[in-house]
């Protein structure tokens, strides 16, 4: 007998139920795929930020603001031990308001040729060099200050003093006197005003 006009085979059918089962299977092991594709994609976006706020919360923690103290010393001895040995030595009485004297040296007169440094440290936090010695060769000027130029005078009390442009150091200006066998050099980065203000207070 003929099979026409009934339903399909049982093989189309077997045939049909692989597909789906086939069609299935490779729909659940994509979603799968995708799934752990999201998942390590989320874990390191995750992981990121977790370390980004560890280090933020160090940062804040740990983190101060840098302000650069200044070590005051104490130089009223040595400055009278150096007048001792040469009167021409010379330092700030009073020392200007807010200022602290942070390095002092003098060479004794046996080790020539006499020197006498005082560094100080202005309330603005700018520099400020007293440097004396009975040396008035230009030597002296070239050893503490480099090359320099002119750049006109300026009266203190009632004294002229040099002024100079330091061109080997950015920003930095002296005051030069040379008279009486001794050279004396206000130096530093504080600009003219204080420059003129702290030779002005020399004893």
């Amino acid at each position: 007998m003929s099979s026409t006009g009934q339903g399909p085979s049982d093989d189309t059918k077997a045939r049909e139920r692989a597909q789906v089962l086939a069609e299935r299977n490779e729909y659940r092991q994509a979603y799968r795929r995708d799934k752990a594709k999201s998942q390590t994609v989320g874990n390191m976006v995750f992981a990121l930020a977790i370390c980004l706020a560890v280090v933020a919360f160090l940062v804040l923690v740990t983190w101060r603001p840098h302000k650069e103290e200044v070590k005051a010393i104490e130089y009223t001895a040595q400055l009278e031990d150096a007048k001792k040995a040469a009167a021409w030595v010379r330092g700030p009485e009073p020392m200007p308001s807010g200022w602290s004297a942070t390095s002092v040296e003098f060479r004794t007169p046996q080790q020539e040729p006499i020197t006498w440094h005082l560094g100080v440290v202005t309330s603005a936090r700018k520099y400020v060099g007293l440097e004396q010695s009975n040396v008035t060769t230009g030597k002296f000027l070239g050893d503490k200050l480099g090359r320099t130029s002119d750049d006109g005078t300026a009266a203190v009390n009632g004294v002229t003093w040099q002024r100079k442009v330091l061109l080997d150091r950015k920003g930095e200006n002296a005051l030069v006197l040379v008279g009486s066998g001794v050279t004396t050099i206000v130096t530093g980065n504080a600009g003219y005003p204080d420059l003129e203000a702290f030779a002005s207070v020399l004893r």
